[in-house]
């Protein structure tokens, strides 16, 4: 099952072992910068410790919130077990639960890839490397969708293509587990592959 709050927790601590700071420690450098809006803040952080924007912009989330408990020794702000839920409760709660078994298949697909940041945003999840490469959530009580970064991809007359200047350049919707098949994997991947 994905699990948000854990992929968070391993991308806070990749960001201490690149930048060699506790997320403590920047944050006190960002308080010490005078900056206050968070864009402001993002580019700052990407600017003075080279983070890239997905992570830069997670340390800027965290500013005056709690920060888990990373197991990283002092400078690291303890937050209480059950400060934070998993996203996707939200996102497949009521008629939509019943899709939560689809979003796993997909998720477990993509986890045998290697290594991505989960982002997750309002109605569905953003996976990104080096950029975002995928989108998953639910379209409808019965569909789940997601959201393709990659160009050339095949045409398939289960693809939706996207038009410019969107988030991704194509969407497929599905609506058992049967369809997440060799075709869907070759394009998620194909996806992946161009993210990083």
């Amino acid at each position: 099952m994905a699990d948000p709050v854990a992929a968070t927790n391993t991308q806070l601590r990749n960001i201490q072992d690149r930048t060699g700071k506790t997320i403590a420690e920047l944050h006190a450098a960002l308080a010490a910068s005078g900056l206050q809006k968070h864009g402001e803040r993002r580019s700052w952080l990407m600017a003075q410790f080279g983070l890239g924007y997905g992570d830069a912009n997670t340390v800027a989330l965290f500013v005056d919130k709690p920060v888990p408990d990373l197991g990283t020794g002092p400078g690291s702000a303890p937050a209480p077990a059950a400060a934070a839920g998993d996203p996707l409760d939200e996102i497949y709660a009521g008629a939509k639960a019943g899709l939560r078994p689809l979003h796993d298949a997909v998720m477990a697909t993509v986890r045998s890839f290697g290594a991505f940041e989960v982002a997750p945003k309002k109605g569905y999840i953003s996976l990104r490397r080096q950029k975002q490469f995928a989108m998953v959530g639910p379209a409808t009580k019965a569909l789940v969708e997601i959201g393709l970064n990659a160009k050339d991809l095949p045409a398939d007359p289960r693809l939706k293509p996207v038009p410019p200047g969107g988030m991704c350049q194509a969407t497929t919707r599905l609506g058992s587990v049967a369809e997440v098949d060799a075709a869907l994997v070759g394009w998620l991947r194909r996806a992946y592959d161009a993210a990083g």
